[in-house]
């Protein structure tokens, strides 16, 4: 006799291509819980079949109301709700994020069982800095807002993971360049299947070799990290401690400047006093003769 599950809800992590990733604690799972949850019946059925499970199946998705959740949260009080999407690990980029928060909510047991996620399979290929890495799921459809959330994170030194279709994938590429600069890239398809890619270039290049011929299947871009910053040099120093000995002290600008530019304090509190030294000699000269002095030294 197969020993019952638990009551509670059961996150099943499943395949996002390949049926033999699919873990036997998954399998198990799906073959015990009392209901599974999913997206799309259709494709549940094939996996849930490759599981041996003949569980029954209730749609839970992007369309479900708040009485849909509900049920499902007054049914794990007392049998286990296994959560399936229908590819990959639930909640990632799919819904059922409240149906956890209701859940917790409610004191009913949540489990997880981990396992594929397209996100983290497209960094692991993509040969890019996997330290530190922003997922972003899909990006809006029209271009301006799609611009608009690029730009929010344009500075952020890491790498950054998008899910893209394949008709909108060399516009989302071209956007990335502008709101980006043109960075180091992988474009990751058809990930565990049988025409799984990944190709890696300069965001631009993959604009323009996708433009002609617009991929199919699901899609993973991997964007890396913007290039270092170039070194802060005196002259760019001497540029920001003008700017800022105009409205504040000469050790607040010093203060400032160092912030900006990683350069050594107190040095910049030293070169800060030269200059207020020099403007003050040279205070009924005009700005550009101030400028022209600190630039020669003097």
């Amino acid at each position: 006799m197969v020993e019952a599950l638990s009551p509670g809800l059961y996150i099943v992590a499943g395949p996002i291509g390949n049926l033999s990733d699919l873990s036997p604690r998954a399998a198990d799972i799906l073959c015990r819980a009392d209901v599974v949850a999913v997206e799309d019946s259709r494709v549940s059925a094939r996996l849930l079949r490759h599981a041996g499970s003949d569980r029954p199946m209730l749609p839970y998705h992007d369309h479900s109301d708040e009485a849909v959740r509900a049920r499902l949260v007054a049914r794990m009080e007392g049998e286990a709700v296994a959560l399936l999407s229908d590819a990959g690990t639930p909640l990632i980029s799919d819904p059922g994020y409240k149906l956890v928060r209701d859940a917790r909510a409610a004191g009913r047991a949540v489990t997880t069982i981990p396992g594929p996620c397209a996100a983290v399979a497209a960094l692991t290929v993509s040969g890019l800095p996997t330290d530190r890495f922003l997922f972003m799921g899909f990006l809006p459809a029209k271009a301006k807002a799609r611009g608009d959330a690029l730009a929010e994170v344009a500075g952020l030194r890491a790498s950054l993971v998008f899910y893209e279709s394949g008709p909108r994938l060399s516009a989302s590429l071209s956007d990335m360049v502008l709101a980006l600069g043109d960075r180091e890239a992988c474009v990751a398809r058809e990930i565990t299947k049988l025409h799984e890619e990944a190709r890696t270039g300069m965001l631009s290049d993959l604009a323009r070799h996708y433009a002609d011929a617009p991929p199919k299947g699901e899609i993973v871009v991997v964007v890396g990290p913007p290039g270092e910053t170039p070194a802060a040099t005196e002259a760019d120093a001497d540029a920001l401690l003008v700017a800022a000995l105009g409205r504040l002290s000469v050790g607040k600008a010093a203060s400032e400047v160092a912030k900006a530019t990683g350069l050594d304090r107190r040095t910049l509190y030293a070169r800060a006093l030269e200059i207020r030294a020099i403007s003050s000699r040279m205070e009924t000269s005009g700005g550009s003769e101030i400028a022209a002095t600190i630039k020669e030294g003097q």
